[in-house]
């Protein structure tokens, strides 16, 4: 993007940003150094911390008063790493920015980093597609000394820690969703696709995911929490074995599909509660649908 363009959306376009950290001592100077360095900052950030027992909160203090946009917020829950903690976090940092004026809000995790240009090209995307209502960067997660885009990347999903939402979006779907099993994310994008709007992850716009991949047992915990999510939001029984099927050959992939799978029929055989509403299951398993057949 050449240096008109970028002072006509600086001039143009504000954003903020906010991100849930606890215990991320070790990660988060990789959003702090990215965001530092953008060619267009945000108007402000805000870092939950919540509950933080490591040095995350010095780290975000050492920035802070280098960089005014960069806020440190404490929250005093203290808990274990879990995705409805990280919503109440996410959810209450917004609750600091909401009186600003800005035209997007992003949720940045914090072991994310990219290139200084990565800002400038995501709101370039925005303004050039006023139907865009959530877009993000394809993940790439890191392999040893390398990164390696995530085999799973989808051009109609943005993940969670790389969201970036016009406001007006964000504001009608009441930020955020606590759920029972997570995918607070997913929820968010097809809440906005209901409305009429379009997701999309941006191809060749890159976000580095740090934190390493982990345990083959946490894996498999998290794969079955997943398919009790993906029951919980309303996914179609033949579209998630399709999704199985299709991940099978891929190594630990394949495995932990299967992990998944146990959890959704699990869920499934106990009839539980959905989290959601009948309105949204339809909208789902018709997209769901469209993408078995080739229709969408």
């Amino acid at each position: 993007m050449c240096s008109r363009e970028t002072d006509t959306l600086r001039r143009s376009t504000s954003y903020v940003l906010m991100t849930a950290a606890w215990n991320e001592g070790s990660f988060i100077e990789c959003p702090l150094r990215a965001v530092t360095a953008q060619n267009i900052p945000p108007r402000q950030w805000v870092v939950v911390s919540d509950g933080s027992t490591d040095d995350t909160d010095a780290i975000v203090e050492r920035y802070s008063a280098q960089y005014s946009y960069i806020r440190l917020y404490r929250m005093p829950q203290r808990h274990e790493r879990n995705f409805a903690a990280q919503v109440d976090a996410i959810n209450a940092g917004y609750q600091q920015l909401r009186h600003l004026e800005f035209d997007f809000v992003g949720n940045l995790d914090a072991d994310i980093s990219f290139q200084p240009d990565y800002f400038e090209r995501l709101l370039g995307e925005f303004h050039a597609n006023p139907s865009l209502g959530l877009a993000g960067g394809t993940i790439c997660d890191k392999h040893g000394t390398t990164f390696k885009e995530r085999r799973l990347n989808r051009e109609h999903s943005v993940m969670h820690g790389v969201q970036l939402f016009r406001r007006e979006c964000f504001d009608a779907i009441g930020g955020y969703t606590r759920l029972p099993y997570g995918s607070p994310d997913w929820h968010a994008e097809v809440s906005l696709r209901m409305r009429g709007w379009e997701v999309q992850s941006i191809r060749n716009l890159q976000a580095f995911h740090h934190r390493p991949t982990g345990q083959a047992g946490n894996l498999l915990w998290y794969s079955y929490r997943q398919g009790l999510a993906d029951y919980s939001l309303g996914t179609h029984p033949l579209f998630e074995l399709a999704k199985a099927a299709r991940r099978i050959p891929y190594g630990y992939w394949g495995l932990n599909s299967l992990a998944e799978l146990v959890g959704f029929a699990h869920a499934y055989c106990r009839r539980e509660p959905r989290a959601v509403s009948k309105d949204f299951v339809r909208f789902l398993r018709k997209e769901q649908m469209d993408r078995l057949l080739f229709r969408a």
